[in-house]
């Protein structure tokens, strides 16, 4: 059977993708930091199958790159998924290319960003640079760059208050998560797709005031969209965060103010081979879960 491992495994993005491959049928070695307690999932039988296919944990310290060589030996594809804003990313993304190639792993994903040469954003800057390293190592890499994802404002419309620290007038392509993670399981279990870059933007560009109206619709109850000022996001929810990822969202809010984030649906819809889920899709079934 296919073992892939998956690194970034316990965060929801990992989540999706090793839910993704194993509906597939194929075994999940989660990549998580030494000593942590983070549930990982598992339990969802492969098409066809009589057993449930696996997820195996392994510890992995992306910082010092110790773990690596023993969670990439015997996969036959590999899902990179750096912390999110991590200073490091790049050195982090060049130890994780070099164990793959160590270890005669060809079969590559990087989640990257939409837009990753921003130059306004530095953490989307860190992606690209990050890509290029990936891809000096590995030649058949394949990129994939999402938008933002819906599921991170469905808790809050499902509260009936969608608060946010930036223009409640810039547009979004938001992406549904288990559409990208199909893409990231067809990537990994399909060598037509080596060496591609893939934007991955939702089927539609809405505001964050458009986005409020739609729940409203959607949950037949009152939903607010309101903008938290730069101050009030530093002494709360930023204030637990080292100044340097404090600094690189606080950037990457000035840039939504004056751009938002938007792409073309036309690349997801092709892979998929429908419709990607629209914020209306994700937000009613959320609403019914």
């Amino acid at each position: 059977m296919t073992e892939v491992l998956v690194i970034g495994a316990a965060g929801k993005t990992g989540r999706a993708v090793t839910r993704a491959l194993l509906a597939r049928g194929v075994t999940v070695r989660a990549a998580v930091r030494p000593g942590s307690s983070s549930a990982v999932y598992a339990g969802v039988p492969g098409p066809g199958t009589d057993a449930a296919p696996e997820v195996h944990t392994v510890p992995v310290d992306l910082e010092s790159g110790a773990g690596l060589p023993v969670a990439m030996a015997g996969v036959s594809g590999v899902y990179h998924l750096a912390p999110n804003v991590h200073p490091d990313e790049v050195g982090i993304a060049r130890r994780v290319a070099e164990a793959a190639v160590a270890e005669g792993v060809s079969r590559f994903a990087f989640h990257s960003v939409l837009h990753p040469d921003d130059a306004s954003m530095p953490h989307h800057l860190r992606k690209a640079e990050a890509e290029r390293e990936i891809r000096s190592f590995v030649r058949t890499a394949t990129v994939l760059r999402p938008a933002a994802y819906h599921q991170n404002l469905v808790d809050a419309a499902l509260a009936g208050r969608m608060v946010v620290p930036y223009s409640l007038d810039s547009a979004f392509t938001n992406v549904d998560l288990d559409d990208v993670a199909e893409v990231a399981a067809l990537v990994l279990c399909d060598g037509r797709l080596e060496d591609e870059t893939l934007d991955l933007a939702g089927p539609e560009a809405l505001t964050v005031r458009e986005m409020a109206a739609r729940a409203t619709a959607v949950l037949g109850r009152p939903v607010e969209a309101a903008e938290l000022s730069r101050d009030t996001w530093t002494t709360g929810p930023g204030a637990s965060l080292t100044a340097q990822a404090r600094d690189d969202l606080l950037a990457m809010f000035r840039s939504y103010d004056r751009d938002g984030l938007v792409g073309g649906v036309g690349t997801l819809r092709d892979l998929l081979g429908r419709e990607p889920r629209t914020w209306t899709d994700v937000l009613a079934d959320a609403a019914t879960a």
